[in-house]
């Protein structure tokens, strides 16, 4: 395991790129790989039963133009922020323009 010592974030164009500093880690005191992908996982991953609800919803369509093509689930408020995946109102679908546009701010 490795300890974080630095952070940054570097732009190249529109693209930015966060870099890290790293430290091999002296102890053993941190959960295994396995147990941190397992819990991203329940907090990032949309279940299917909330991706279907909020599908009927929006009827398939993007929130802010109605298009069709294209489609994204979004947090509303992101996980980031403290919004959940498993609630269905805080979910919407946008098009991929409508959701790059937005990022993790909160609308």
């Amino acid at each position: 395991m490795f300890d974080l010592i630095d952070y940054w974030m570097e732009s190249s164009g529109e693209r930015k790129v966060f870099k890290f500093k790293l430290r091999l880690s002296a102890t053993t005191d941190h959960p295994s790989p396995s147990a941190v992908a397992i819990k991203l996982e329940d907090d990032r991953l949309i279940p299917s039963w909330v991706k279907l609800e909020v599908w009927k919803r929006n009827q398939g369509r993007c929130r802010k133009c109605g298009s069709n093509t294209g489609l994204h689930f979004d947090h509303i408020i992101p996980n980031s922020k403290g919004g959940s995946s498993k609630d269905p109102a805080n979910i919407q679908i946008l098009c991929g323009r409508h959701n790059l546009e937005k990022r993790d701010n909160i609308e």
